[in-house]
């Protein structure tokens, strides 16, 4: 059995699916269900009896003690997080709660429980604390990749709150001997991502008929990752990964924020072609800049690929296709993640 937190969100949800696809070990899933919290991310596993959906925050302390005596996980994963920088900027006190005291508690109640179990089960147990690049700040153009030793700079309250998670997580390591594991990954993209961040933005403004918002000048870069790629990467490091160690996990495709839109544009007028030869690109949008927005992110994943043979499966050409045709096929899945309070959130951030 794994326990598995923010296993409704975009990254855990997509982790699950595979994780059940590959494995019979069964897994408990803790969500508390926020906006970006979909139960029906997980309706193709809901019936599944190796699937135990749990609702609650891992800032519950007795919740999650309780379901660590009750079903003895041998590894626990948290994806569990408030991710997305704009929102932090508008309402910081969140991401300070779910993303630092959330996995502070986290931590205290798996400190307390492998404080009860045999030195075998100990020896044997994990705690993988998945993280983000933006921990380490913004690159110039031509500056080296992010390495695991890379000195942390965060410039958002998103990731100044999952810097101090990381941090809380090595702290607890150091200090207690808990067996943990942290990954940093690149920008994430695939289906079931919820429809704030930029490509399935960009998907569902453009077959809507709205403008196509784009911050600045467009010109930020971000090393794109396949979430497929990203979940055998946690996998690989849950299983062969050495505790206490970092793992950069990127992409290896790095690009502006400009050219992602351009492309996805361009796979639109093929797949869903708007009348008389008129393009997507029509629709682009220059809007004002986000405040403190860093200009580029890279990754270096050379320490994983040397130490636990992971590469990425998907190059962006492949998987950025397969992510625009799951948008087109899940008309339903839209519809029920794109409501009036996401609306409202999206006309006030970018009006």
């Amino acid at each position: 059995m794994i326990l598995v937190t923010g296993g409704a969100g975009f990254i855990g949800a997509n982790f699950v699916l595979d994780w059940l696809a590959l494995h019979d070990e069964p897994i408990v899933n803790l969500d508390v269900l926020t906006y970006a919290g979909n139960l029906q991310n997980l309706s193709s596993v809901w019936n599944d009896p190796r699937h135990v959906f749990v609702k609650g925050s891992i800032a519950d302390y007795d919740l999650v003690e309780e379901l660590l005596r009750s079903h003895r996980p041998r590894a626990i994963l948290n994806f569990a997080a408030e991710s997305h920088v704009d929102r932090s900027i508008h309402g910081p006190e969140e991401f300070i709660q779910t993303n630092i005291v959330g996995t502070f508690r986290l931590l205290e109640a798996t400190r307390g429980f492998l404080a009860a179990q045999d030195e075998a089960f100990r020896k044997s147990f994990r705690f993988l604390h998945v993280s983000t690049d933006e921990v380490y700040g913004s690159l110039a153009p031509v500056e080296a990749a992010f390495s695991e030793d890379r000195k942390y700079e965060p410039n958002s309250p998103y990731s100044a709150s999952k810097a101090a998670s990381d941090h809380l997580v090595r702290a607890y390591h150091h200090t207690y001997g808990l067996p943990v594991l942290t990954t940093n990954c690149s920008n994430n993209y695939g289906p079931h991502h919820f429809p704030e961040k930029l490509i399935p933005l960009v998907i569902l403004n453009a077959l809507s008929g709205k403008q196509i918002p784009i911050y600045g000048d467009g010109m930020q870069v971000r090393d794109w990752l396949f979430v497929k790629d990203h979940c055998s990467a946690i996998q690989r490091v849950l299983e062969s990964g050495k505790v206490g160690e970092t793992y950069n996990v990127g992409g290896k495709n790095e690009l502006t924020n400009l050219s992602v839109v351009n492309t996805l544009c361009e796979i639109l007028d093929e797949l869903r072609p708007l009348p008389h030869g008129a393009s997507y690109k029509a629709q682009i949008s220059f809007v004002r800049d986000r405040p403190g927005h860093d200009r580029r992110y890279a990754i270096d994943a050379a320490k994983i690929e040397r130490e636990l043979d992971w590469r990425p499966s998907e190059t962006f050409d492949t998987g950025i296709r397969k992510t625009v045709e799951w948008y087109l096929a899940n008309d339903a899945w839209v519809e029920n993640v794109t409501s009036g309070s996401y609306r409202q959130w999206i006309d006030r951030q970018y009006r």
